[in-house]
């Protein structure tokens, strides 16, 4: 049974996620630049098998696509050319860069640390990937 990853993908960064290979608990792994995101996976696959990758869908509230999805879609097309033949789901990640910043200022932590833009993302794929998990489990 492979390991579920799931991507919050930005302009700048992207956060990452990932399942215990028997899909029970979502873990944060990592946030890297979004440049180096292929270069990662490849990296990743090596050493662990994934099933499947679960990727942020950015929405605007009336449903139709926010202006980053152009920029996702890009990566998501670089994903499929470099693994044709992973398994990719789209999830609403609307709130989700919200909700982690609630998440992270109920912890406890510091100001300069609640305020990381990479702790943030890396919630937020954590959230993606629950959210997801919670839909098909």
């Amino acid at each position: 049974m492979g390991r579920w990853l799931a991507l919050d993908v930005g302009a700048k960064r992207t956060g990452i996620a990932v399942t215990d290979p028997m899909r029970i608990i979502a873990t944060a792994l990592n946030t890297i630049p979004t440049q180096e995101l292929v270069s990662f996976l490849k990296d990743y696959f090596q050493k662990e098998e994934v099933e499947l990758l679960i990727v942020g869908e950015p929405k605007q509230m009336d449903n139709t696509p926010s202006q980053s999805a152009a920029l996702i879609n890009k990566e998501i097309d670089k994903i499929k050319v470099a693994f044709p033949n992973i398994n990719i789901k789209r999830i609403d990640e609307r709130f989700t860069s919200k909700m982690a910043s609630q998440v992270i200022a109920q912890s406890g932590m510091n100001k300069k640390n609640r305020q990381s833009k990479e702790l943030i993302d890396t919630v937020s794929a954590t959230i993606i990937l629950q959210s997801y998990m919670s839909m098909n489990q």
